[in-house]
């Protein structure tokens, strides 16, 4: 196969707004390393890592909700893993395509696979050390372009009969809600309470949370709730409602799986029953959040944060999708070219499920 030198891409060239993200018709396309796979991306999905650290959100500097946060970033701390983000830098997690060229020590006959992106970057030789992690699209360039490179462990094939938008939309939210769920310990006993429910990751908590045998109560906008019944949640209530205990109606709320945070958060934490468990994989709707720690000590509640995912996570998502299990919910497709407006969507979160883009 012949491939081309140069390819389209979105290429983010520092931290800052929106039109930091510039749109390049020949940008060098890359070829794989010892180790790593050369993919042709089909679609590559959107995610709040994208936007975060874009604006710097990951730095303690920062206070403000995703995608609008107040304060500047310190130099120092404005990604994840509290380390500098190297620019220019091709974004984009959720990659899904197949492999066209592999690099040394890789079998040759993975060209032609469909593969999906498990984004977590560990070391081979310890793998299990949360300390030596990266993530695609941040510390290495990512999906949002025509063609990308990933060691080629990170690539994983999977078989299914969904477009290669639909599974460009499960590869971060999908493993972030499965990391989440996994370190609280849901289990079928459990009743799970989801914020932000009509977005990736709470659309995701509610079908992996209603896989495990849980029972599931969605939080999210009114206005979604049509498209937030179809994930499958046993109650939905408004997003945001002024007497939560009231409106659960006596429900006791075993587990807290949240991704909003922000102003609201006190109230999630106060219908949790006596040794509940909280688990959190973001703040949406801001970091800084009032903490009574007599909540927390007297009730026996466990606390669990969730970034780095078991590498057993990836392997289980892929086949639930295999065995469908779970399903995609995409909400807009946009051209790559259009990146720009279709972030601008992601951030405005009038949308339920999850946004991507094709080359």
């Amino acid at each position: 196969m012949t491939l081309p030198a140069t390819m389209r891409a979105m290429v983010t060239m520092g931290h800052g707004d929106i039109d930091r993200i510039v749109f390049r018709p020949d940008w060098p396309r890359p070829d794989p390393g010892p180790g790593e796979v050369l993919i042709r991306v089909g679609a590559c999905g959107l995610n709040n890592t994208d936007v975060n650290t874009r604006v710097g959100w990951y730095s303690k500097a920062v206070t403000g909700a995703t995608g609008a946060a107040s304060g500047t970033p310190a130099e120092e701390d404005p990604s994840w893993g509290g380390a500098p983000i190297a620019f220019p830098r091709i974004q984009g997690a959720d990659a899904c395509g197949e492999i066209v060229a592999v690099g040394g020590g890789v079998d040759g006959a993975r060209i032609g696979e469909r593969v999906i992106t498990d984004n977590w970057l560990r070391d081979p030789e310890d793998p299990g050390n949360k300390a030596k992690t990266g993530y695609f699209g941040s510390e290495r360039d990512g999906g949002f372009a025509e063609y990308t490179v990933i060691p080629a462990r990170n690539a994983l094939v999977v078989r299914s009969e969904l477009s290669d938008a639909e599974l460009a939309t499960f590869s971060c939210s999908y493993s972030t809600a499965e990391g989440m769920l996994t370190r609280a310990g849901v289990t079928g006993a459990d009743t799970v309470l989801v914020p932000g429910a009509s977005g990736g990751v709470g659309g995701a908590l509610v079908q992996l949370a209603k896989r495990r045998g849980a029972r599931v109560i969605a939080m999210a906008s009114e206005a979604k709730h049509a498209n937030v019944a179809e994930l499958g949640p046993d109650r939905i209530l408004p997003r945001a409602p002024e007497d939560l205990t009231a409106a659960l109606g006596g429900e006791e709320i075993s587990v807290v799986a949240d991704v909003v945070g922000g102003p609201y958060w006190p109230r999630l934490i106060e219908v949790l029953a006596r040794g509940g468990r909280y688990t959190c994989s973001g703040a949406i709707a801001g970091p800084i959040v009032e903490f009574d720690l007599r909540t927390f000590y007297l009730r026996d509640l466990t606390f669990t944060g969730s970034t780095v995912i078991d590498p057993e996570v990836m392997p289980a998502l892929i086949r639930y999708i295999e065995a469908g299990e779970i399903r995609p919910a995409l909400a807009a497709t946009y051209p790559l070219e259009e990146l720009r407006a279709a972030q601008s969507a992601f951030i405005a979160k009038a949308h339920t499920g999850n946004i991507v883009v094709v080359p």
